[in-house]
């Protein structure tokens, strides 16, 4: 019988934080594993209960990763028919409060044992490598493939200093990237230009919300009003994810728009500040605390307003348009895999945004094709995936031009591997000294992982680093 490729993915993020790097994994390794013809392990960070309070909504913490093991298959058996046949392991991780966002601790390629290590595919690979000291991800794995979800540039550009810090961090995304990665995939235009990446959107959405647009056909179909409410936003209530573009917009056109209700969810530190901003305004704008996007109190809403430019493919969007709904959004590169769909009007200027939301309210969305519903599915999502990934090419047997002589093709494959190597050597010396990494934004003392962390991942630790035990 033949020996079934191991494919670990690795991310950034875990349930219950309610994020894309968190969720989507969660997806793509049950579909991958759904067939039962690849063994399929997620690798997730573990925090400790202090880092856990910091991140997880609704208080809920875990005192064992066995115990949010349980809640993530819970999680995911709730939302799909498909048993979790995958593995789940852990790596130990810090929660940095300057970068909202979690950053691994110590070399997290040891949580795969290298007779399992064939594929990796790291979700965020930026991020999973600016501060990664060990062994080479190329080195371990026989195939390392990218898959980029954050448009970091865009969130940079709107610090303090942000055009000079985007500009650093374009070049350290390029070096980390070319190092680690065999290939990347991105998921729209709307991320940098990388090294050996392709443009293609490998995320699907939860099956529930493909199921609450059946059902809102079926009402169509039988003459019964299937929408009773009209505008509405979800999203992370942070500046940065739209709102202040919607508000924006709003003020500007009040008086073209007099009479429109507009609901906002979501949580996020600026949820007091959108509230306030939103009182400002004539127009009925309402700020609710978020909840989850399948919920029915979402259902009946028929128009989905999105102006946000910083998502690399927008979820939500997504989503709603899987429920049948009408989607407003704006003209951008992160918005191009849903130009397909009758459904989704994009304006260019604001004229345009108050012209499409009118004309959204006064018509009825059409019904999704079962082509387009398929196109929004996670089996779709898997199938482009495998495409592009190219996960049973091996690295070192690229395809070479065959117009070029046998020495200089030698030669060239040589000498790019030297600096490839020498780039990784630097990389991983740099990485190694404490004063360098936090110089970087690196979290102290995360180099290797602490006593406590060893003992709650079931790690030896021996003075300084650990090991696993597999």
């Amino acid at each position: 019988m033949a020996r079934k490729q191991h494919i670990a993915i690795l991310t950034t993020a875990s349930l219950p934080w309610m994020t894309g790097t968190a969720v989507n994994p969660v997806f793509r390794a049950a579909y991958l594993a759904k067939e039962g013809d690849r063994e399929v392990t997620l690798v997730i960070p573990w925090l400790s209960v202090k880092d856990q309070e910091l991140v997880y909504p609704n208080g809920i913490t875990f005192n064992l990763p066995s115990d949010q093991e349980a809640y993530v298959r819970q999680w995911l058996e709730e939302r799909t028919t498909i048993s979790s046949t995958f593995k789940i392991s852990f790596y130990p991780g810090r929660f940095s409060k300057e970068k909202r966002s979690i950053l691994p601790v110590g070399d997290i390629t040891e949580t795969i044992p290298d007779e399992e290590a064939d594929v990796a595919v790291l979700e965020e690979p930026e991020h999973l490598t600016w501060y990664h000291h060990g062994r080479r991800w190329k080195t371990k794995f026989q195939r390392v493939i990218g898959v980029v979800h954050t448009n970091y540039l865009e969130y940079v550009k709107r610090e303090q200093n942000g055009h000079i810090q985007a500009f650093l961090l374009k070049y350290v995304n390029n070096w980390v990237i070319s190092i680690y990665c065999h290939k990347v995939i991105r998921l729209s235009a709307a991320t940098q230009e990388l090294p050996k990446s392709i443009i293609c959107n490998v995320h699907g959405v939860n099956p529930k919300f493909l199921e609450v647009g059946k059902l809102k056909h079926g009402q169509q179909q039988r003459g019964e009003l299937a929408f009773t409410k009209g505008v509405y936003f979800i999203g992370k209530m942070v500046w940065s994810k739209g709102y202040r573009e919607l508000l924006q917009l709003l003020s500007k056109h009040q008086n073209e728009l007099a009479g429109l209700q507009v609901e906002l969810y979501g949580n996020g530190e600026d949820f007091d500040q959108v509230q306030q901003s939103a009182r400002k305004l004539k127009l009925d704008v309402r700020v609710h605390h978020g909840c989850d996007h399948v919920d029915p109190l979402f259902h009946e809403y028929k128009v989905f307003i999105n102006p946000s430019t910083t998502d690399v493919v927008c979820t939500t969007t997504a989503e709603a348009l899987a429920m049948g709904k009408i989607v407003i959004c704006a003209n951008h590169p992160s918005n191009d895999f849903f130009k397909q769909f009758p459904n989704c009007h994009m304006y260019n200027t604001s004229e345009e945004f108050v012209k499409l939301t009118l004309q959204a309210l006064a018509e009825e969305p059409m019904p999704l094709t079962d082509e387009l519903r398929h196109e929004l599915s996670w089996e779709a999502a898997t199938e482009r995936f495998l495409r592009v990934a190219d996960l049973n090419e091996v690295a070192s047997e690229e395809a070479l031009a065959s117009s070029s002589g046998p020495f200089m093709l030698i030669s060239s494959r040589e000498l790019s591997r030297s600096i490839e190597e020498a780039s990784a050597l630097l990389h991983n010396t740099v990485s190694g000294i404490e004063a360098a990494r936090c110089a970087f934004g690196a979290i102290p003392d995360t180099l290797h992982p602490d006593e406590q962390q060893c003992k709650e991942l079931g790690l030896v630790f021996s003075g300084r680093k650990p090991f696993m035990r597999h």
